[in-house]
């Protein structure tokens, strides 16, 4: 925004800012946290202390930013509680979405940094991962709680630890009991302290990142939480008609158990089973581009195939009781021009649930995608220079209320009819 623009809304930016920066125990904190609120939102390449100081004027005090943003002691889950809460009244989320990304760095003081695969970049490179929980329905979505990914090589109990990360702990301020979490556990973290919140959402969307750990979809349905996932086209399975038989039993030694007669098959050989003409036309949502959608823009559509299977694998058999392994359904996306299906995802969602359910809501975590992009390009998510575990917390934090005060502002200012953005 410019500065005449953030002299518009000021109003409303500083009555959203004291309800979500109530928590904070102290005025200066306060006033620090609206400041720094500010120099996100404000026009300018980089969002970093130093730039965001120099712009803001009067209120630029480079070391009081600096100071709030990196060292004083305030607990960022307080902040991000208080920032769920008023945006599940505004969103009315159909669901909780998990998601990573990477911010790259050229040196190796930041806490986590690590040569790590990150999509951001699509390759290995040096940088730290951060796992987010949004809210999301059709038509907006929130980043509402954050993990910084440890990996192995900070572990000092890891037989992986680098000692040189491991010594560099302390200066980064990483906790004693902070040790390496797979990805999919800091999700079922997350969810876990999201509905403690108050917040129970019962649908949870994630890409193959996730969806493939059988522990992740496993933890979800103890929590009572249905999935849509996204899963590699490796993932075995048996057809839903597969029925377990026994061996007849000699009379000696251990009677023999029921087994399912075929070998599971990956799941894109299911899917080419079933053939083209299986695959029905989907749309799921209207774009932002021209076009001939019935308001103006282009439709979003393709072809999906939606198959009732049984996922194999040790975990699924371990925690199922009786030989007869779950169903749940399979979708693949094959469009018309494609001579296979080109995206799988998992959900064990009812029966009877539409097929345009089923895509519609496989394809919400576009949303995620929006928010990463607003965030880093607009809002200086990936520029925070700090080096600190707190540090890096109470930005990403800061980020998610700077992007959910321009969601509520769109949302505010859009035409009723007018498409998702």
């Amino acid at each position: 925004m410019t500065p005449d623009e953030i002299a518009a809304v000021r109003g409303d930016l500083e009555a959203f800012a004291a309800e979500v920066f109530e928590p904070f125990s102290r005025k200066d904190q306060r006033r620090w946290g609206q400041v720094y609120l500010r120099g996100l939102l404000t026009d300018g390449k980089r969002k970093s202390v130093e730039p965001m100081a120099a712009r803001l004027g009067v209120d630029g005090n480079r070391q009081a930013l600096a100071h709030f943003i990196t060292t004083s002691p305030w607990d960022p889950s307080h902040i991000r509680a208080r920032l769920a809460w008023r945006m599940e009244e505004v969103i009315g989320p159909k669901a909780v979405v998990f998601d990573d990304t990477g911010f790259v760095k050229d040196g190796v003081a930041s806490a986590c940094v690590s040569r790590q695969y990150t999509g951001t970049a699509g390759k290995v490179t040096n940088c730290q991962v951060g796992v987010s929980l949004h809210l999301a329905s059709d038509h907006a979505s929130a980043a509402v709680n954050w993990r910084l990914f440890l990996p192995q090589t900070w572990d000092l109990s890891s037989p992986k630890a680098d000692p040189a990360k491991v010594a560099r702990r302390r200066s980064c301020g990483i906790p004693d009991d902070v040790g390496h979490v797979e990805k999919w556990q800091l999700a079922l973290d997350m969810a876990d302290e999201t509905r403690s919140w108050g917040i129970d959402v019962p649908l949870a969307i994630a890409d193959a990142g996730y969806g493939d750990a059988a522990a992740f979809r496993l933890g979800l349905q103890a929590r009572g939480m249905h999935y849509v996932v996204g899963i590699s086209t490796t993932l075995s399975a048996q057809p839903e008609e597969a029925v377990p038989v026994c061996e007849p039993y000699s009379g000696t030694g251990r009677p023999p158990v029921p087994k399912y007669p075929e070998s599971a098959r990956p799941v894109k050989e299911l899917v080419i089973a079933a053939g083209r003409k299986a695959a029905r036309p989907v749309q799921w949502r209207e774009g932002s581009r021209p076009g001939t959608g019935r308001s103006g823009f282009k439709r979003m559509y393709s072809r999906f195939v939606a198959l009732r299977i049984r996922p194999a694998g040790r975990e699924i058999r371990q925690a199922t009781d009786g030989p007869e392994l779950p169903a749940c359904w399979l979708l693949a996306e094959w469009p018309a021009g494609e001579a296979e299906p080109v995206q799988f995802w998992l959900s064990d969602l009812p029966e009877d649930t539409p097929l345009t359910t089923l895509v519609r809501l496989a394809k919400l975590r576009w949303r995620i995608e929006h928010d990463y992009r607003e965030m880093k390009q607009a809002l200086g998510l990936a520029h925070f220079e700090g080096r600190t575990w707190g540090g890096w917390h109470h930005h990403v934090t800061l980020v998610s209320v700077a992007h959910a005060f321009c969601t509520l502002q769109r949302l505010a200012r859009a035409p009723k009819d007018a498409a998702p953005a």
